[in-house]
């Protein structure tokens, strides 16, 4: 495995559910630490590692580090717990899964849809046949009364991610796959741009920030942007795989022309084409980024989204071995242009 891949897997390791990601907070930190940078980390969980010349930042660069997850709503009498998504989770993307409970004593559950053999209306199995399964259809099972997992720190609000377990990339000739790489491979992606700068810095003023809770509507970035309100916010993201809008599954990186909360200046996107670099512009039906959530509340004069080609978006989602790389290039040129 390279070493773009072998940071990817550090990261993908890391369980952090939107608003719960401070173990990942801190790899971030001390990577950003032994390069010699000096983050921080703010009131909301931003991770903030300034670059280039002193001041306020002209050029803001997110990757965020939460994933979609689960929270807990209430806890069945048999000690299973009642959930919902947090983020864009479908329950057919995950299936019937192990998950670790991420309260005060973390602990082990299941994700479970229920038994196959019957033919009551009660049941999730028959229910499917006729529509998608919803989350409330779904348990986690815990082997535990509910006494002994309140007392283990259990209570509507305690996230619920994928177990550690099924955390593994997966090799598939010039791909990689695995859950999470959005946007663990955007977080690669950011480091390894921080890796490129430490002896060679912008000569303006930039902020790489490593958010949080996008996944629930961006509010990392908009907490740290309406103070900033910075000329360019750059979104290091997904470029996902998808019918209206298609792009090619390889190396080459996607930049946004669009998505459902704005669209990217011409000015960035004839910047971006006069690189010289190969990319593939697309316009999106539906999604969003730090950058462009924050433009459409004023946070932001120019957003810009950068992504790597992914199918599966927000399962166990597929992308180029050299998609990290490619996408730390692009982002560092355009860095240099601006």
């Amino acid at each position: 495995m390279s070493a773009t891949l072998d940071l990817l897997q550090k990261l993908v390791n890391i369980p952090a559910p939107p608003g719960q990601e401070g173990a990942l907070a801190e790899f971030v930190v001390a990577f950003a630490e032994e390069l010699g940078y000096k983050p921080t980390v703010d009131p909301k969980g931003n991770v903030l590692i300034p670059a280039g010349a002193e001041g306020e930042p002209r050029l803001v660069v997110t990757a965020h580090m939460d994933e979609i997850a689960l929270m807990c709503t209430g806890i069945y009498r048999d000690g299973s717990l009642q959930v919902t998504n947090l983020g864009g989770l479908h329950a057919w993307k995950w299936g019937e899964t192990p998950v670790e409970i991420m309260a005060t004593n973390p602990l082990p559950g299941v994700l479970s849809f229920g038994s196959v053999h019957t033919e009551s209306p009660a049941s999730a199995a028959v229910q499917a046949k006729a529509q998608p399964i919803q989350w409330e259809q779904a348990r986690v099972f815990t082997g535990r009364d509910p006494e002994s997992v309140e007392n283990l720190g259990v209570r509507p609000g305690t996230r619920i991610a994928m177990a550690r377990s099924r955390r593994h990339l997966t090799r598939v000739g010039e791909f990689v796959s695995g859950y999470f790489l959005d946007d663990r491979a955007d977080l690669a992606a950011m480091l390894l741009m921080l890796t490129a700068l430490k002896d060679s810095p912008p000569n303006y003023p930039v902020l790489f920030a490593a958010t949080v809770s996008e996944e629930v509507g961006g509010h990392g970035a908009l907490y740290l942007l309406q103070r900033i309100r910075p000329e360019f916010c750059l979104a290091l993201e997904l470029g996902p795989v998808v019918p209206d809008s298609p792009v090619d599954l390889n190396e080459l990186p996607t930049v946004w022309a669009n998505d459902s909360f704005t669209a990217t200046d011409p000015r960035d996107l004839d910047i971006l084409i006069g690189l010289g670099q190969r990319i593939q512009i697309q316009a999106l039906s539906s999604g969003g980024s730090d950058a462009s959530c924050a433009a459409s509340h004023g946070l932001c004069a120019r957003p810009v989204t950068l992504g790597i080609p992914m199918e599966n978006t927000h399962g166990y989602e597929i992308i180029h071995r050299h998609g990290v790389d490619r996408l730390a290039e692009l982002a560092l040129a355009y860095i240099g242009a601006v």
